[in-house]
């Protein structure tokens, strides 16, 4: 299972720096749409050999009158059920705020290891006043950081990776099978989809968005296929539906999609692809896995000869600039094309698995790059010498050059379509490196 650290702490005490920090990123973007973030509030790191998921929940809040205390208290008792580790970030600027309080009081009940981080010490005199956070009551070690510069980010990453629990499989998963995780927003028919596919109703359904606990694996063997159903979840208790089902569909997403080989992200087509949607797609692409588009619900859509192409286009625009995806219209409901969403996701997985010959590789893409060469770049000319695919689980390939460096966005997204246009990549993100020759 993946790590998860939640982040969390009141508003403006630099959380999304030092988020920004830990996910080595400076896109810090946030979406128009209250309350829903694309980049900056899920990322990766890696400390000393060990990966794990930072989740900043201050990016979590949804627009709402009540005040700010409340939101903070949902908050970091969302991050209680869902994290492996928590991180309270305070600022030594504005000292302890009854804010601060309110949230050490949740958080000293809390059966999970908690670091308290003093931000923005970035001088010896700050340093001297971090003192009077002991005043909260969590614990006898401070680490007093800067998420701007990255001073004490070190010591409290060391600590942070060492109070991982060491977790046990709860079930035995085959190795080698592939495992397919059906995620979404909460209500939009992951848990009908895998009843219709297994003939049982293992997992619950209701109308209640959340109804779904725990990620659920469901071993499919029939029809020649073998592989693994992953239902994610939706909420723990009902009484949170509100405002945090969005925050929990996220959550509990990200499990099940870094331990997946292929994603189906299923959407409700009676409510188009909103952003939460777009959110949990690009979760799936930044962990490089196959992605397979449900469209769900779409016998209770009225069409005409062109409602599959409209909608289809909309995808387009929202997944923009990575659309070679593949997307099914379907109905768990009345089983229509519901086998054929398996078969292509079965077809993803096996895109995902292919390796090209290094001498059709360079057949291909040489003549492509000599057809179109990179720009030069203050007078020098860059040459492209040779091509190959990295022994990477995920579709990686190195294209050899004199000046990589020189090499810019525009001239990788071409190589990639031309990738694409040559070889069978449907539904998978690619990475290429240019390195030096």
């Amino acid at each position: 299972m993946s790590n998860i650290v939640a982040i969390v702490g009141r508003p403006n005490v630099g959380k999304s720096t030092f988020f920004n920090r830990l996910v080595e990123s400076r896109q810090a973007i946030v979406n128009e749409t209250a309350g829903v973030t694309r980049d900056r509030n899920y990322g990766k790191s890696l400390w000393n050999g060990v990966e794990f998921s930072v989740i900043d929940t201050g990016g979590y809040v949804v627009n709402s009158d009540d005040v700010f205390e409340d939101e903070i208290r949902k908050q970091v008792r969302l991050a209680m059920d869902e994290a492996d580790v928590i991180i309270f970030a305070v600022d030594v600027e504005s000292g302890i705020t009854d804010l601060d309080i309110a949230v050490g009081n949740i958080l000293r009940r809390v059966d999970k290891p908690v670091f308290l981080v003093v931000n923005k010490v970035d001088n010896v005199q700050r340093h001297m006043e971090i003192h009077e956070f002991y005043a909260l009551g969590l614990g006898e070690k401070l680490y007093p950081i800067s998420g701007m510069n990255g001073s004490g980010t070190g010591d409290l990453l060391d600590d942070v990776v060492a109070a991982f629990p060491k977790k046990e499989k709860e079930e035995v998963i085959e190795e080698g099978i592939p495992r397919f995780a059906v995620v979404g927003r909460p209500n939009v028919g992951k848990s009908s989809f895998i009843n219709a596919l297994t003939g049982e109703d293992r997992n619950i359904v209701t109308d209640i968005a959340g109804t779904t606990r725990d990620a659920i694996n469901t071993r499919y063997n029939k029809y020649g296929h073998d592989f693994y159903l992953v239902d994610t979840a939706g909420l723990r208790k009902k009484a949170r539906v509100k405002e945090d089902v969005e925050f929990y569909s996220v959550l509990r997403s990200v499990r099940a999609i870094e331990e997946a080989d292929v994603c189906l992200v299923m959407i409700d087509a009676t409510r188009g692809m909103e952003a939460q949607d777009v959110n949990i797609f690009n979760l799936a692409i930044r962990n490089k896995k196959g992605v397979v588009l449900l469209v769900n619900k779409w016998d209770l859509m009225e069409k005409d000869n062109s409602s599959v192409n409209k909608f289809t286009e909309m995808i387009h625009e929202r997944i923009a600039p990575f659309t070679d995806v593949p997307i099914i219209f379907m109905s768990a409901m009345t089983k229509q094309r519901i086998f054929k969403a398996l078969e292509t996701a079965v077809e993803v997985y096996q895109n995902k698995s292919q390796k090209v010959k290094t001498s059709t590789l360079n057949e291909v893409l040489l003549a492509a790059i000599e057809k179109y060469p990179p720009p030069s770049i203050k007078g020098k000319y860059i040459k492209i010498k040779y091509v190959t695919q990295l022994p990477s689980p995920t579709p990686s390939f190195a294209l050899f050059a004199n000046l990589p460096q020189y090499i810019k966005d525009p001239y990788r997204r071409y190589i990639e379509n031309q990738i694409r246009d040559q070889f069978n990549f449907t539904g998978v993100p690619i990475q290429i490196f240019f390195r030096k020759k």
